[in-house]
């Protein structure tokens, strides 16, 4: 593959899917610099990768692993490196980084998602994008009955969790 068919897969790639990448991004990366660095160690990563997709499965199942697997590593790398106190100050980036009205339930969940252990946030990320059962275990590397018994532990716990707010039942 000459580098310009791979530059031109990724250009595809991320015009198709910028989307995808973005929701893995925010749910692992708080403030605005955070996400811009995260968002580059992804695109770099699909990068390096490129010559390696074998089409076995989507696009999307295969760019929702490598962003993953990288958020994940970035996310162990970022905790070595600051207490916890800093990522909760950087969630004022979030409000400023749309210039639409919040809605305060999606904030809400993407908070309640990112206090998620690594593998059950796959999970729901992946799970809010509609992907099957048997799609999320190939993606985090569990069983399929396994993410069936994760997925009803999340919902019952954003259920719980939610009755402490006006908008329960999202």
């Amino acid at each position: 593959m000459s580098e310009q068919e791979q530059k031109q897969i990724l250009e595809d790639w991320l015009q198709q899917h910028r989307g995808l990448l973005f929701k893995v991004v925010r749910a692992y990366a708080h403030s605005h610099d955070d996400r811009d660095d995260l968002f580059q160690d992804i695109v770099l990563q699909v990068w390096r990768s490129i010559p390696n997709f074998r089409g076995d499965s989507a696009v999307t199942t295969w760019l929702y692993r490598i962003a993953l697997n990288v958020a994940m590593k970035w996310n162990g790398r970022q905790r070595r490196h600051e207490d916890a106190h800093t990522s909760i100050q950087g969630m004022e980036g979030i409000l400023k980084a749309t210039q639409d009205p919040p809605d305060e339930r999606l904030l809400w969940l993407y908070r309640e998602i990112s206090k998620l252990n690594e593998v059950d946030r796959s999970l729901c990320l992946l799970f809010l994008d509609g992907f099957s059962y048997k799609e999320m275990s190939g993606i985090v590397g569990i069983s399929e009955s396994n993410v069936g018994v994760r997925i009803n532990r999340i919902k019952q716990k954003l259920i719980k969790r939610s009755e402490k707010h006006d908008f329960h039942g999202i």
